[in-house]
């Protein structure tokens, strides 16, 4: 059986709880998480209410999350190519993954398959630009001391496909969000990441 989310953290896991707020709870909402490793997450989604349908295109990672599906749909599949249904989706969620594909392909897709008034929610990571984003990395640096040493929460590692540096800087990720999602709300967060939200317009 897998081990709970709730028992591990890393600077992708921190911010699973703005991506269940973002989500809301209750039953009935269809949800698509892309890139899901291991399942953590929409585990998560599953158990606030949601029809969790999970995809990655790495089969280690997925037949770990089918040790425990909690129940979960798991896809081995490519999230661009996969046919999955368009506008079908209350929510398309993902995390620390839009840096693995063409980003911009990549929120056209998400785009495509959730519903009107439905929201693309993303947690992604960029790099970073020197001088510009020094006080952000000190910041980051910051964060990940309090987070490991003051509150003495152990870095987990995933065994999932890793791309670092990410071949985006934050200033090239924010314009292509704004450019494929029109109106999205885009943010960037301590500990090497940036959000994004946006709803569909109805």
């Amino acid at each position: 059986m897998g081990v709970a989310t709730t028992t591990r953290w890393n600077h992708n896991i921190h911010y699973h709880p703005l991506i269940r707020a973002a989500v809301g709870s209750g039953p009935g909402r269809r949800v698509l998480e892309v890139g899901c490793g291991a399942g953590g997450l929409a585990r998560e989604l599953r158990s606030a209410g949601a029809r969790v349908t999970a995809i990655d295109r790495h089969e280690p990672s997925i037949d770990t999350a089918r040790l425990d599906p909690g129940g979960v749909e798991y896809v081995h599949g490519d999230f661009l190519r996969h046919p999955l249904p368009v506008e079908s989706f209350d929510a398309v969620v993902s995390v620390a993954v839009l840096h693995h594909m063409d980003a911009a392909a990549g929120l056209r897709r998400m785009r495509q398959l959730v519903r009107p008034g439905g929201q693309v929610i993303v947690i992604g990571c960029a790099r970073s630009e020197l001088p510009r984003d020094a006080l952000w990395e000190a910041l980051a640096v910051i964060a990940h001391r309090v987070q490991v040493r003051l509150l003495r929460r152990p870095l987990w590692e995933h065994s999932a496909p890793q791309v670092w540096p990410p071949p985006l800087t934050y200033r090239e990720m924010r314009r292509i969000a704004r450019r494929e999602l029109p109106g999205v709300r885009w943010r960037r967060r301590a500990l090497w990441r940036y959000s994004l939200v946006w709803t569909k317009p109805a």
